[in-house]
């Protein structure tokens, strides 16, 4: 087998894993564990594995190295998955899904661990899935609506989601969401993440240090540009605000 042989392999196998793990996902956001999340797609359902990646870990550069993709995924990522396992070991949590787990220890002092490497687990596999190869561009025709609606325009929809981005103070995300008919443009600290607020992630920019430090040191304006501009998943984004 070739190595192109092998790289497609390694897509198709990618593609099921992400497939599967979403059905689980939606069918439990369909429940309304979150008001306002239904039918938002997702790949991590299951806190007990480490979805695949929907591309291979050279794909998104030079925007991002496969150096940076390779530690952010198979360090940090895989770390909150093998440390949400030994904390839920033996416990209530043990068989619920992310999403339920983050349901359910969200704002409890004494429950932090769980839900910081739950809602890790889950905002690291919808960062994945919010980039792909070649993107950016424009908005199919849909999602283009929905943002000259809620912002004006296009430029000004990439515009609040840079600004919520580099304005970040510290560790956490930035997120294009909607919020009930609007799309709005918010940041979250740390591990937070949109659902716990009612509002239903379409779309999210990881800013802590390690997804860009390798690659951009402390220049994070430009990471988040180079982002936006050239691997933003607009079709994700069209995808989740159905």
């Amino acid at each position: 087998m070739d190595k192109k042989d092998t790289n497609d392999s390694a897509n198709l196998l990618d593609r099921r894993g992400f497939l599967a793990a979403s059905a689980g996902t939606l069918a439990f956001l369909a429940m309304g564990r979150f008001p306002g999340a239904a039918r938002t797609v997702h790949a991590a359902s299951s806190p007990h594995t480490l979805p695949a990646l929907p591309y291979a870990e050279n794909a998104l550069e030079p925007v991002i190295t496969a150096n940076t993709l390779g530690f952010h995924y198979g360090k940090h990522h895989k770390g909150y998955v093998d440390n949400l396992k030994k904390l839920v070991a033996g416990t209530q949590y043990a068989d619920m899904s992310l999403e339920e787990i983050i349901s359910k220890t969200e704002g409890q002092d004494k429950k932090s661990a769980i839900f910081n490497n739950a809602a890790q687990i889950w905002n690291h596999t919808f960062y994945w899935n919010s980039m792909k190869p070649d993107g950016g561009g424009e908005p199919p025709a849909a999602l283009k609506q929905k943002m000259q609606a809620s912002f004006g325009s296009v430029e000004s929809c990439k515009k609040e989601l840079f600004d919520a981005a580099v304005s970040q103070f510290g560790s956490g995300w930035a997120w294009l969401v909607q919020d009930g008919e609007s799309l709005k443009a918010v940041k979250t600290a740390n591990a937070d993440v949109p659902l716990t607020s009612g509002m239903k992630p379409l779309i999210t920019i990881d800013v802590w240090e390690h997804a860009y430090y390798l690659d951009y040191q402390n220049r994070r304006g430009d990471y988040v540009t180079a982002v936006i501009d050239k691997l933003i998943n607009w079709e994700f984004a069209l995808q989740n605000a159905a």
